[in-house]
């Protein structure tokens, strides 16, 4: 992403996408099973994520690599 974004700022699945590099299936996915966050429906065509929940979710992400 190429601007800094705040940590309470939401985020639409395409701007998810370019921080964490997954389909969108694979992220749907994930949101169903419980292995990413949970979005927020603003209105029926408008689906969000906190800002905060996708770089706690980079930052576990990135312990799991190092963990290996």
């Amino acid at each position: 992403m190429s601007k800094e974004v705040r940590i309470d700022s939401l985020l639409r699945l395409s701007q998810v996408l370019e921080l964490i590099p997954v389909s969108k299936s694979c992220w749907w996915a994930g949101c169903a099973n419980g292995r990413f966050p949970k979005p927020y429906k603003l209105s029926p065509g408008v689906t969000v994520w906190v800002a905060s929940d996708i770089y706690r979710l980079i930052d576990d992400l990135e312990h799991e690599d190092g963990d290996e």
